[in-house]
């Protein structure tokens, strides 16, 4: 069933619908050549002014555009079937004229009772002054506009697309919400390039209009004198009523669509096959058929016009209106259905791909915190978003989307989080408690259970909810179960930056530079070093926390090492020499930094233990096992002694060690910043707090 449903939904299978459409647009055109009789040529002319009107109420209820994307197909449609009834009634008023002012129906003969009040000079001059209006007025404006809305759409798509770029890195929307947008914008300029077109039209429409208005009236009168013996008084009265008539029942629906069009343009391009846009869009909007039913019965009641085709088509447009009103209780529902369908259909289609791919980040709950959380997931999702916004412009890039999900296999209370699907760390909050950092303070005479910070390691207390306020009254600041949570996961986050900066992140950030900075780029990669080993520099500065919000900055660094070293190592650690005023500010407390030096024991070790290559540059690090072991087991002890008493501060040593302090040292503290002498910026003040020795 669900084969054939989908199946029925395909574009050109509409349950016989785009039959009857081809078959409509073919009785227009044989309209063109085949003569028709009066009763048809009435029922022709009224569904074309009911037509007109119902495409100016949709145009006045569409909310975009877009809404009515297929506006130009509909405005080709109704144009070519007011100049094939124009033939057909030209065709009867040069043949049956002589027969009198209903030789080419009761529409016409009406009009032009209605109208010229039985003398043609009103006519004509009525008729005049509606081309006019028609051509210079409307048909011009919306013309023009449909020009410049073409021009500018296209001289802004360039913008648009990235300010969709950059909405996504900055994580503002999604990848799904990023693809909408451009399909948006890709039938916008699709749909202001038709318009531009379409005008044209309308315009040729109304010069159509004073062309066969001419061609009835001067050929109406030869043929009434020269062939029915009509005087010449006689024959330019009938045919000239005819005529006239004629052109103001053409006139008119031409000058409700030139308004509507105006009104289109001055407020985008669609999808699908042409009939299944058009009857969708029309029956999106009843209360349009409902307008266009009552103006029908309005025009059926007036004296000298046929009431039956009025009549006709306006109870079969209420009667449509009601039925779309009955099926889809909500107005537009039918186009939003038809999505959920194909949105259902695509989802399906890619689960396999989705199941394939691991999220980038994961929360996994255990079932009590999924049911507590779950609560407030609108408050967690908040913060979680506003987590990513805090990274990006922090360290200079958009981090994955984080998802949450609940795991039966945790613990009810424990949380674990995963990069990639793999495991990272894994923890248990206490519903109904909050948890307060002790650090190097004595605990408090508070009852509690004694546990670890898991974000920092350091010693912790979880306390009840209920003292909560006697917390806070001896100097501690309690925090709540999914601030814990955050707190963690901010800093897992902040250790794996190098694994969440993908090589498309990376492009992407390369994309938006601005056009001096594409230039120097171009100038480097590939040539001097490749997007490749460019992405790894950046990858080895997220590593040890270093933002590269600076990228300019960052790009003229490259610039300058690049052409006499390959290894990313080597330019990550020119890099950071040049933007050390950045990696102090970023580690300075109050505008001082801390530092503590490695003392001249371990500067020493450092440097009799730094193999060279014949042209003096460092190519390793070889020493006695036992003796990289006592440096990390000293080095460990003062840093622990340091984050106890709550000091934020770096190892400071020579440019040559620091690359290996630092892979020594963030074994055990992996949030440890270890500088050289060159990255110290020039007057920063510094706050000696000791030497490892």
């Amino acid at each position: 069933m669900d084969a054939i449903a989908t199946s029925e939904r395909r574009p050109g299978t509409g349950g016989g619908r785009d039959i009857g459409f081809a078959m409509s647009i073919t009785f227009i055109l044989c309209i063109f050549f085949l003569p028709i009789p009066p009763f048809l040529i009435d029922i022709g002319l009224a569904f074309s002014i009911s037509l007109s009107v119902l495409i100016l109420m949709v145009g006045l209820w569409i909310q975009k555009p877009l809404e009515f994307s297929s506006f130009p197909t509909v405005l080709l449609v109704a144009t070519i079937l007011r100049l094939s009834l124009n033939i057909a009634t030209t065709r009867l008023i040069l043949s049956n004229g002589a027969e009198g002012t209903t030789a080419a129906g009761y529409i016409i003969s009406g009009f032009s009772k209605l109208v010229m009040s039985g003398d043609f000079v009103i006519g004509l001059t009525v008729f005049s002054i509606l081309v006019t209006v028609n051509f210079l007025v409307i048909t011009k404006g919306a013309t023009r506009i449909a020009e410049v809305g073409a021009r500018f759409t296209l001289d802004s798509i360039p913008g648009k697309q990235m300010a969709i770029d950059a909405d996504l890195s900055a994580g503002l929307i999604n990848d799904s919400q990023a693809q909408l947008r451009r399909r948006e914008l890709e039938e916008e300029s699709a749909f202001f390039g038709s318009m531009d077109g379409a005008s044209k039209f309308v315009r040729g429409d109304a010069i159509a209009g004073l062309i066969i208005l001419a061609v009835n009236i001067f050929g109406g009168i030869i043929i009434g004198v020269t062939r029915h013996g009509m005087s010449l008084g006689s024959a330019a009265d009938v045919y000239t009523k005819l005529s006239v008539g004629d052109g103001l029942v053409s006139q008119i629906p031409a000058l409700i669509v030139s308004l509507a069009a105006g009104l289109l343009v001055s407020k985008g391009g669609t999808r699908g096959s042409t009939e299944q846009n058009i009857l969708r869009q029309f029956g999106a909007y009843p209360k349009a058929l409902f307008v266009a039913s009552a103006l029908m019965f309005i025009m059926a009641l007036i004296p000298g016009l046929p009431f039956t085709p009025f009549a006709l088509l306006g109870g079969m447009m209420a009667f449509g209106g009601r039925a779309i009103t009955a099926l889809y209780p909500t107005n537009g529902s039918i186009p939003e259905i038809r999505l959920a369908d194909t949105q259902k259909a695509a989802k399906e289609r890619s689960a396999i791909n989705d199941t394939l791919k691991p999220p980038s980040i994961e929360i996994r709950l255990g079932k009590q915190l999924w049911i507590v959380f779950l609560s407030a997931h609108g408050e967690l999702a908040q913060r979680v978003a506003k987590l990513r916004q805090n990274f990006a412009k922090q360290y200079g890039f958009v981090i994955p989307e984080i998802k949450l999900s609940d795991d039966i296999l945790l613990n009810t209370k424990a949380y674990q989080i995963r990069l990639h699907g793999a495991f990272v760390a894994t923890q248990e909050l206490r519903l109904g408690q909050r948890l307060i950092i002790l650090g190097h303070r004595a605990p408090p005479d508070l009852p509690g259970e004694e546990t670890t910070d898991p974000a920092f390691g350091v010693p912790a207390l979880w306390i009840p909810d209920g003292l909560l306020e006697e917390a806070k009254r001896l100097g501690f600041t309690p925090i709540d179960p999914p601030s814990v949570l955050l707190t963690h996961v901010s800093e897992m986050l902040r250790d794996h930056l190098s694994q969440l900066f993908s090589y498309k992140d990376a492009r992407k950030l390369l994309d938006r530079l601005e056009p001096e900075y594409k230039r120097l780029l171009d100038e480097i990669a590939p040539s001097l070093i490749s997007y490749a080993r460019l992405h790894s520099v950046f990858k080895l500065l997220l590593a040890e926390r270093v933002s590269i919000k600076n990228l300019e900055l960052i790009l003229e660094a490259v610039s300058e090492i690049a052409g006499y070293a390959n290894r990313p190592e080597i330019i990550a650690e020119h890099v950071r020499v040049r933007i050390a005023q950045q990696i102090c500010s970023d580690l300075a407390v109050d505008g001082t930094l801390n530092v503590v030096r490695l003392g001249n024991k371990w500067d020493q070790f450092f440097h009799d233990n730094i193999r060279r290559d014949a042209k003096g540059e460092v190519v390793g690090f070889e020493a006695d096992p036992s003796e990289v072991e006592k440096f990390g087991i000293e080095a460990s002890n003062s840093i622990r002694k340091l984050i106890a008493k709550g000091e934020l501060f770096a190892l400071v040593t020579t440019p040559e060690a620091r690359p290996y302090v630092r892979l020594i040292v963030g074994r055990v503290f992996s949030s440890q910043a270890v500088l050289s002498h060159l990255e110290i910026a020039c007057g920063v003040p510094l706050r000696s707090l000791g030497a490892i020795s």
